[in-house]
């Protein structure tokens, strides 16, 4: 039953990603002019992350924030608010940001639900629990996000995560996905957050 779930989870996350990538091109276009007229630099932050197995891949986002070369090698977050722009915070409060990953769930480093890719450095860090969360493709939302996201520890977003693992369904998919919209829409304290249980 469960190749059967991945199966379709693929077939999903292909034809979802290719729609949605055409319904929101206008968008996109119109969005990456205004990153041109606010900010000087590149339209896009590319940055490489741990995908299924530990594999790299480039990930896509709208940039948000002005250009510091040094602190994003260095994965330096220190300067992150006074490097936002405005419009930067309007990109990410509403996670358009972050559409352009949709490239990559056409590419096959992704998909639309999974556990968030990390960097390379901290899976290196792993321990066996902790790279279970690299069982299955990253996702662009999974149930740590649709959970508590970023008032979660490392710990538990590891336990969200492996729950994910164990318990996928593509009615699960779905339920994450449905709940990633009223996020967006209506913020993340209107929801419950679902119990953990998972052993390490």
């Amino acid at each position: 039953m469960r190749i059967v779930n991945l199966l379709i989870k693929g077939i999903f996350d292909v034809v979802f990603s290719a729609c949605l990538s055409i319904v929101l091109l206008p968008w996109w276009v119109l969005i990456a002019v205004l990153i041109k007229l606010t900010m000087p630099g590149p339209v896009f932050f590319k940055q490489v992350r741990a995908g299924k197995n530990g594999e790299e891949f480039e990930i896509l986002k709208f940039r948000t924030m002005r250009v510091d070369v040094e602190a994003e090698k260095a994965f330096d977050v220190s300067k992150d608010t006074d490097r936002l722009t405005v419009l930067g915070s309007v990109l990410r409060r509403l996670k358009l940001d972050e559409t352009p990953q949709l490239l990559n769930v056409l590419k096959r480093d992704m998909s639309c639900v999974g556990p968030r890719p990390t960097f390379k450095s901290q899976v290196e860090e792993y321990d066996d629990f902790q790279r279970r969360r690299l069982e299955m493709l990253p996702g662009m939302t999974g149930l740590a996000q649709t959970n508590g996201n970023v008032s979660l520890t490392w710990d538990d977003r590891i336990l969200y995560d492996v729950y994910y693992i164990d318990h996928f369904s593509i009615l699960l998919d779905l339920k994450i996905l449905m709940k990633t919209v009223f996020i967006v829409l209506f913020g993340e304290d209107r929801f419950r957050r679902l119990p953990m249980n998972v052993e390490r």
